[in-house]
């Protein structure tokens, strides 16, 4: 069966947090120890994202991937954490580990540039772990590049490298 998108609905929240932590310890666990994967729970990675949209909702927007009435993913979008005004930041695309190369993930990067460019931005970023291969060869593919700038970020008591990515939408 194909997948489908739709918005996502404060029901969806709960599973979106289960995903995204099935999604973490999956993409993640080649390079992180389980201990720095354990936290945050399925439960409170969900009451995360309540809160999040809860805050963010007016200007981000999150959709979902569905396949055969299972959430399977789900990509993140908003203004530009750096604040310029031409970029859309993607702060989220995440996939079920078994809905890895299936398509959905390319078919939530593509519905992230177009909202992308239905919101008027020229450009759009992302941030990726400099370790996380396998996410930065799925990006490339799809046309972004790394930009040369640096961060990072925590992932349990682990602090980690983080890339952006950029591209033109």
């Amino acid at each position: 069966m194909t997948v489908s998108l739709r918005p996502a609905t404060e029901t969806d929240l709960l599973v979106v947090g289960a995903l995204h932590q099935r999604s973490r310890v999956a993409a993640y666990s080649s390079f992180l120890p389980a201990e720095a994967l354990a936290e945050p729970t399925a439960e409170a990675m969900g009451h995360y994202w309540v809160e999040r949209l809860t805050w963010e909702g007016t200007d981000h927007r999150m959709t979902v991937a569905e396949r055969d009435g299972r959430l399977v993913g789900f990509n993140y979008l908003g203004p530009d954490d750096e604040g310029d005004p031409a970029t859309g930041l993607l702060h989220a695309l995440h996939l079920d580990p078994d809905e890895r190369g299936r398509g959905t993930g390319r078919a939530l990067m593509l519905d992230a540039l177009d909202a992308a460019r239905a919101r008027g931005w020229t450009r759009a970023a992302l941030w990726v772990l400099a370790d996380n291969a396998s996410a930065r060869r799925f990006y490339e593919r799809g046309g972004w590049h790394a930009t040369g700038t640096r961060g990072t970020d925590r992932i349990g008591p682990r602090r980690v490298a983080r890339l952006r990515y950029a591209r033109e939408v």
